[in-house]
């Protein structure tokens, strides 16, 4: 039961302004631990500003962020990891040339050094055991450590940095848009992942705009639309495809369709071609024009050929 899974984060009536312009206005969501929350909406939607609200770079304008029960002010990204609170963006923030190690424990140096003082230096051979071991508890086989990150896919890259929110103590996860520049195969392994994190108890977040994604992996999904929420809907309460629809726009859908429809029946008063069988019909008369040319090229041809 979701009353019996502890609250991860809770944001209540989050707003953001820049200026005179309103990112949010209003947002509430909440995750427990061990469960994903799927929050959906089209391009302006308000995604990214709540994304960077909920990891500590914007401050909200108004509302209130509670972890585990406490109000939290973050000054800043660090507080938020500090918190327990780790962010997986849509660029991975990973350098491709350098390896998967070296990646794994970036800007995290200090939790693998060996000697003191002087003779204090980063453990390579302790940091690369532990990035194998971690990739394998995922399903992901890392060949060499050391080889170039930017040799790996973009659903193995996916999970590196997923594996190393969590091997430094995530409670909650924020994905964004994790499968967007991804090949089916390649979600498969992030959206299995995802899965995972779940079982281990971390609350997850999962941004996205792929509904189909988002339904695979989600308990409930909050949608967004405008930098505002339509709502928070269990998975049991709700169809994928209500959730479609309430996303794109159906009723702007409708409308159009029923607009496309007039035009038609209009063209087919006035007697006058729509605008596809123009085009239809201006193709079939180049494809004509184009048989008669080769046709002609053949019989010059035949006719050069034969002897006077």
């Amino acid at each position: 039961m979701e009353g019996a899974k502890p609250e991860a984060v809770r944001a209540e009536n989050i707003v953001k302004r820049f200026g005179t312009v309103t990112a949010l206005g209003g947002v509430s969501m909440h995750v427990a631990r061990g469960e994903t929350l799927g929050i959906l909406g089209d391009n302006g939607a308000g995604k990214s500003t709540l994304i960077k609200t909920l990891s500590g770079v914007h401050p909200p304008s108004a509302g209130e962020i509670v972890i585990e029960g406490k109000p939290v002010v973050f000054r800043g990204p660090r507080d938020a990891l500090d918190h327990g609170i780790a962010t997986v963006y849509q660029d991975l923030a990973m350098i491709p040339l350098m390896s998967v190690t070296r990646n794994f424990f970036m800007g995290r140096e200090m939790a693998v050094i060996k000697g003191k003082g002087r003779t204090e230096r980063f453990d390579i051979h302790r940091a690369n055991e532990t990035a194998w071991e971690e990739m394998a508890k995922i399903g992901i086989d890392v060949r060499d450590p050391n080889q170039a990150v930017g040799t790996l896919s973009g659903g193995e890259r996916q999970c590196v940095a997923i594996a190393r929110a969590v091997y430094f103590g995530a409670k909650v996860l924020i994905l964004d848009e994790p499968t967007s520049a991804l090949g089916v195969k390649q979600a498969s392994v992030v959206l299995r992942y995802v899965a995972q994190a779940r079982i281990r108890r971390l609350g997850v977040i999962f941004i996205t705009h792929n509904v189909h994604h988002a339904w695979a992996v989600g308990d409930k999904f909050t949608v967004l639309n405008r930098g505002r929420t339509l709502g928070t809907f269990a998975k049991g309460t709700i169809a994928r495809e209500e959730l479609l629809n309430m996303m794109a726009g159906g009723r702007e859908l409708e409308e159009l369709g029923a607009e496309l429809e007039e035009f038609a029946r209009a063209d087919s008063a006035k007697g006058t071609e729509s605008p596809l069988e123009a085009g239809a019909a201006a193709e079939r008369a180049m494809a004509e024009t184009l048989r008669q040319e080769v046709a002609e090229d053949h019989q010059g041809a035949g006719n050069k050929g034969r002897p006077h």
